[in-house]
C-alpha cells in the first residue's frame, strides 16, 4: 500500500480534489434549487442530465484521448468543469443548470477515463488490486469531505459555488506535473445487449436497478432533503452517511462473495437495502433513524455494482470481460439517467418520502429477481469464482477494466497452480 501511495500520491490527490468538487456540486444544486424555488420535476431533469452527459464521456473521451493525448483532454475538461461551476449562481435557471449538468458529467467522465488511465498504467501486477482499493477509498472520502464544507458558507450565495471549483483547478496542478501520458488505448467492442442478457439475465436487471438506485443517492438525495425540511448540517450529514457505509460495508461483503454463492449474497444485500428502505419511510420522523438507514443504504447498494460484475465474471471466458463490461456500464448508465426523473415524479406525486419508495422498490425487485434467478441456474460453486475487485458506481469504464485485469490475474494464477 505503501508502495502505491509513493508512486500515485499525486494522482489520488488531485483525484480526491476533484471529488470534492464534484460531491458539493451535486448536493448544493439540490439545495440551491429548493431556494430558488424550482420545482421537484425541474431538479429532476437537472439531476438526470449529469448522467446523461457522463454515459456519453465515457464513450467519447477514449477517441478524444487517442487524438490529442491525455493532457490536453485532461486540461481541456477541467477547465470546462470549473468554469460550469462557477456559472451555475449566475445562470439561475433550470435550462441553464440543465445544459450544465450535461456539460459538467461529459466533463467529469472524460476526467476520470483519463485519470484512471494513468493509474492502470502505473500500477504493475503485485499492487494493481490495492491501487484499486486506494483509488476507491479517494473518491469516497472526497465525496465525504464534500458535504462538510457545505456548512462552511450560505448556500444562497456564490461562495459555495467558487470552493469546488478552486478545488478543481488546483486538483490539476498535482497530477499534470507529475504524471508523463500514457499510450493510447485500444479499443473494446462490447457485447450486444442480447448477448449479456443470454449470459446473465441477473446482471443485465441488478445494474439497470442499480444505476436507478445510485442516480436517486447521488443526484436526489439533496433534493429530497431539502423537500423534508432539513437543515443544510443535516442534509450534508444525510449525504455522508450513504457514503461513509458504501466505504464501510464494502469490504466485508466483498469478503463474503468470495465463499459463497453470490447471488444469495445479492439477494441478502438488495433485501436489507429495501427494508432500510421502509424503515426510513414509516420511521423517518426521526432523524437519527435517517441517518443510520441511508448508512445501511448505501453500505448494500454500491457494493452490489462489485458483486454483480464478479457474479457475471463467473460465467464469461477470460477473453470476453471487457467486452461484457463495457455492456453492462451502459445498461447501468441508463438506469442512471432515469433514476432522477422517475425519483422527482414519485416526490412530486407523493412527497419525499417518494425518494425512498422508488429505492424499496428497485431493491426489493432486485431481491425478487435473484431469488427467481436461484431457481432458473445451478450456482457456481465457491472455489470456482473469480476474486471480487471493489469498484465505486462513479469510476469510468477505465477502472471496472482495471478490476477485470484483477479477476483475469486471479483465474490465471488459480489455474497455473492447478
Amino acid at each position: 500500500m505503501i508502495q502505491v501511495l509513493k508512486g500515485s500520491w499525486a494522482l489520488l490527490l488531485g483525484m480526491m480534489l476533484l471529488m470534492v468538487g464534484n460531491g458539493m456540486q451535486g448536493t448544493l444544486l439540490g439545495i440551491r434549487g429548493g431556494i430558488e424555488g424550482f420545482s421537484t420535476y425541474q431538479m429532476s431533469v437537472v439531476m438526470s442530465a449529469y448522467f446523461l452527459g457522463f454515459l456519453g464521456g465515457s464513450k467519447l473521451a477514449p477517441e478524444m484521448i487517442r487524438r490529442v493525448g491525455h493532457v490536453r483532454v485532461f486540461a481541456a475538461l477541467g477547465s470546462m468543469i470549473s468554469a460550469v461551476l462557477v456559472l451555475y449562481p449566475a445562470l439561475v435557471d433550470p435550462v441553464a443548470w440543465t445544459i450544465g449538468r450535461v456539460v459538467i458529467g461529459f466533463c467529469f467522465s472524460g476526467v476520470y477515463v483519463t485519470a484512471e488511465s494513468w493509474l492502470n498504467n502505473a500500477a504493475t501486477n503485485e499492487n494493481r488490486g490495492k491501487a484499486l482499493s486506494l483509488y476507491m477509498i479517494v473518491q469516497m472520502v472526497g465525496i465525504v469531505a464534500a458535504q462538510g464544507i457545505l456548512v462552511t458558507a450560505e448556500p444562497s450565495g456564490f461562495i459555495l459555488f467558487v470552493i469546488p471549483s478552486v478545488l478543481v483547478s488546483v486538483a490539476f496542478a498535482p497530477i499534470l506535473l507529475s504524471i508523463s501520458p500514457t499510450p493510447s488505448f485500444a479499443a473494446t467492442k462490447a457485447m450486444t445487449l442480447l448477448e449479456i442478457w443470454r449470459i446473465s439475465p441477473l446482471g443485465c436487471v441488478g445494474m439497470f436497478m442499480l444505476g436507478g438506485v445510485f442516480s436517486a443517492q447521488f443526484g436526489m438525495a439533496a433534493v429530497y432533503g431539502t423537500e423534508r425540511g432539513l437543515t443544510v448540517g443535516q442534509i450534508s450529514a444525510f449525504v455522508s452517511a450513504i457514503y461513509i457505509g458504501a466505504l464501510v460495508l464494502q469490504y466485508p461483503i466483498g469478503w463474503m462473495s468470495d465463499r459463497m454463492d453470490r447471488r444469495i449474497l445479492v439477494t441478502v444485500a438488495a433485501g436489507i437495502g429495501a427494508a432500510a428502505s421502509l424503515v426510513a419511510i414509516f420511521f423517518g420522523g426521526s432523524f437519527t433513524t435517517l441517518l443510520a438507514m441511508a448508512f445501511v443504504l448505501g453500505g448494500m447498494s454500491n457494493p452490489l455494482y462489485s458483486l454483480l460484475i464478479a457474479y457475471v465474471n463467473d460465467h464469461l471466458q477470460h477473453e470476453d470481460m471487457a467486452a461484457a463490461s463495457g455492456m453492462l456500464i451502459f445498461v447501468n448508465g441508463i438506469g442512471a439517467i432515469a433514476g432522477p426523473l422517475i425519483t422527482g415524479w414519485m416526490i412530486g406525486a407523493i412527497g419525499p418520502e417518494g425518494f425512498w419508495l422508488y429505492i424499496a422498490i428497485l431493491m426489493g425487485g432486485l431481491m425478487a429477481y435473484a431469488l427467481w434467478r436461484m431457481t432458473r441456474r445451478a450456482s457456481v460453486p465457491a472455489h470456482d469464482t473469480g476474486s471480487y475487485a471493489p469498484i465505486s458506481m462513479a469510476a469510468s469504464p477505465v477502472a471496472v477494466g482495471l478490476a477485470q485485469d484483477l479477476f483475469i490475474e486471479a483465474a490465471q494464477e488459480e489455474e497455473n497452480a492447478a
